[in-house]
C-alpha cells in the first residue's frame, strides 16, 4: 500500500492502513484541511469538484462532498468530468478553488486528490506543504450544523468546455469539417470515452470509432498512453482504415496521436506539433520541462521564438510560462498548456488545435511526422542503496561534465552538442532516473549509457 504527498497532490493506492495509503481518513483530514485553507484566503465558500471514472472515485467523491459540506463549504459537483474541465470551472463560478478525484496515468487500485486554487491551477510546492501540515495537525474546528455546506450537481461543464474549445480563434471548425477525418479513439474505459467523441462530433468529425470509450472504471490496459499499452488502438486504426488514433489518460490532461500506419505520433511530439501550429500564427515564447524533446525548442527557433525550460511538474511549467509570457508550453508526456483557454494541460484543446493544423495542411499525419525535428529519447534508471547521499552523488556528476552547457534547476541537465541527459532523483525511491536524447536512438542510448557507467564508477 502507498500513500505518497507531493506537489502533484495526495495520492495513494485505495484500501488499507491509515497513513500508509489512501484511506477514508487519509481523504477527510486532507480535505478538511485544504478547504479550510481556501476559505481563509479568499472567504469565499464555494469549491469545485469532479473526478474520473475510475472505480473508487464514487466513493472518495462522496467522501471529499460530504467532507467539504462539514467543515462549510458550499460544492459544485461536477461528477464525472476531466481534470481540465475542473480547471476551467473554477474561475467560471468563481470558486474558492477545486479538488479532481483523479490518479491520473495510475493503475485502477490509485486515487489522489488534485487540488486547485482560485484561478484553477494548481498549488505550489509551499501552499502543498501548508495543506500537509494543517491535515496532520487537524487544528481547526468543523462547522455547527446550522453552518453545513451545501452541495449542488452541474453537468453542464462538458458542453461549456466544449463551447471554449471552439470559440478559440486558432480553431478552425469548418476546415477539420471538410477535411473528412476518420478516426478512432481509445480512452481507457473513463471520462474521456464521452468528452473527446462529444468534442470530435462538434468539430465535424462525422467517423468515430470508439475503443474502450465506456466511462465504467474499468481499465482494459495500463492507463498511461504508452505504445505498448495502445495495440487495440493500433489495430482499430488500421483496420478501418482510419486517418489517426487520438488516446488519452483517465484525466484527459495527456494526449498522445497515432498516425495511419498504426504507429505512435510519439508523445513527445504532441506539443511540438501543437506549438508549430500556434508559433505559425502567434509570434512568441515557448516552455516545457527540463526532460522533454528537444524537438519544440528547433520549432520554436524556426518561428522566430524563444525556447525556455522549466523544473518538472505542471505548476512549475505554468510559472514559467508567466515569467516568459509563453504563447503555448506544456510537457513532454502529451500534456498542451494553451494559456489562450487556461494554465492547464488540456486534451481537448490539444485535439482542436492538432486537426486544425494537419485539415490546413492537407497531409497525412505520417508524412507530416516526417517533417519535423527527429530525435529519439531513452529513458532510464539506476537503483541506489537506500544511505547513498543522491544529491552528493548529482554534485560529483556536475563537476565531472562543469565544461559543458548545464542546469540544476531540477536534478542535473547536462547539453551536449547533439545529446542531452536528464538526471533526477526520485522523491519516493531511492533511485535516479535517467532520461537522454539525441538525433539517432543509437546516439540517446550510448550518452545514457555512458552517464550511468559513470555513476557506477563513482559509488564504486
Amino acid at each position: 500500500m502507498t500513500l505518497i504527498k507531493s506537489i502533484s497532490g495526495i495520492r495513494g493506492t485505495i484500501g488499507g492502513r491509515a497513513g500508509e495509503a489512501l484511506t477514508p481518513i487519509d481523504i477527510v483530514k486532507f480535505t478538511a484541511a485544504f478547504g479550510k485553507i481556501l476559505m481563509q484566503k479568499t472567504g469565499n465558500t464555494k469549491i469545485v469538484v469532479g473526478r474520473d471514472a475510475r472505480l473508487s472515485g464514487e466513493m472518495v467523491s462522496n467522501l471529499v462532498v460530504g467532507t467539504l459540506q462539514s467543515i462549510g463549504a458550499d460544492v459544485i459537483n461536477l461528477g464525472l468530468s476531466t481534470t481540465p474541465t475542473v480547471e476551467l470551472a473554477v474561475p467560471l463560478e468563481e470558486a474558492a478553488g477545486g479538488i479532481i478525484l483523479t490518479a491520473s496515468h495510475n493503475p485502477g487500485q490509485w486515487n489522489a486528490l488534485k487540488l486547485l486554487n482560485h484561478k484553477g491551477e494548481f498549488i505550489n510546492d509551499e501552499e502543498g506543504k501548508e495543506v500537509l501540515a494543517l491535515g496532520e495537525s487537524l487544528d481547526f474546528d468543523f462547522a455547527e450544523v446550522e453552518a453545513l455546506g451545501v452541495a449542488r450537481k452541474d453537468d453542464s461543464y462538458l458542453q461549456k468546455h466544449i463551447d471554449a474549445v471552439l470559440a478559440l480563434p486558432l480553431v478552425d471548425r469548418e476546415a477539420i469539417r471538410a477535411a473528412g477525418f476518420k478516426i478512432a479513439v481509445d480512452a481507457v474505459n473513463s471520462t474521456g470515452g464521452t468528452f473527446i467523441p462529444a468534442l470530435l462530433e462538434a468539430l465535424g468529425v462525422e467517423t468515430i470509432y470508439k475503443i474502450h470509450c465506456e466511462p465504467n472504471g474499468h481499465f482494459p490496459h495500463n492507463p498511461e498512453p504508452l505504445k505498448e499499452n495502445l495495440t487495440d488502438l493500433s489495430a482499430a486504426v488500421l483496420e478501418h482504415q482510419a486517418d489517426l488514433g487520438i488516446a488519452v489518460d483517465p484525466d484527459v490532461d495527456r494526449l498522445v496521436f497515432m498516425m495511419e500506419d498504426g504507429e505512435l505520433f510519439g508523445e513527445e511530439y504532441t506539443l511540438v506539433a501543437v506549438a508549430d501550429y500556434i508559433l505559425g500564427h502567434t509570434k512568441g515564447n515557448t516552455v516545457s520541462n527540463l526532460s522533454s524533446t528537444r524537438a519544440l525548442r528547433d520549432v520554436t527557433i524556426k518561428h522566430g521564438g524563444a525556447y525556455f525550460a522549466a523544473a518538472v511538474g505542471e505548476v512549475n511549467v505554468v510559472t514559467k510560462m508567466k515569467e516568459v509570457n509563453a504563447v503555448i508550453g506544456g510537457e513532454g508526456n502529451g500534456g498542451v498548456i494553451y494559456p489562450e483557454s487556461h494554465y492547464g494541460r488540456d486534451a481537448l484543446v490539444g485535439v482542436a488545435i492538432f486537426l486544425t493544423h494537419l485539415a490546413k495542411l492537407g497531409k497525412k499525419v505520417s508524412e507530416y511526422r516526417a517533417e519535423l525535428p527527429q530525435y529519439f529519447m531513452s529513458k532510464n534508471k539506476i537503483t541506489l542503496t537506500p544511505d547513498l547521499d543522491i544529491d552528493a552523488l548529482l554534485a560529483k556528476m556536475e563537476e565531472k561534465y562543469k565544461q559543458e552547457q548545464y542546469t540544476t534547476i531540477d536534478g542535473l541537465k547536462i547539453d551536449f552538442a547533439e545529446e542531452w541527459v536528464h538526471l533526477r532523483k526520485s522523491n519516493t525511491e531511492p533511485i535516479i532516473r535517467i532520461y537522454s536524447e539525441g538525433p539517432t536512438e543509437e546516439a540517446a542510448t550510448k550518452i545514457a549509457q555512458k552517464i550511468m557507467d559513470d555513476i557506477q564508477e563513482i559509488i564504486g
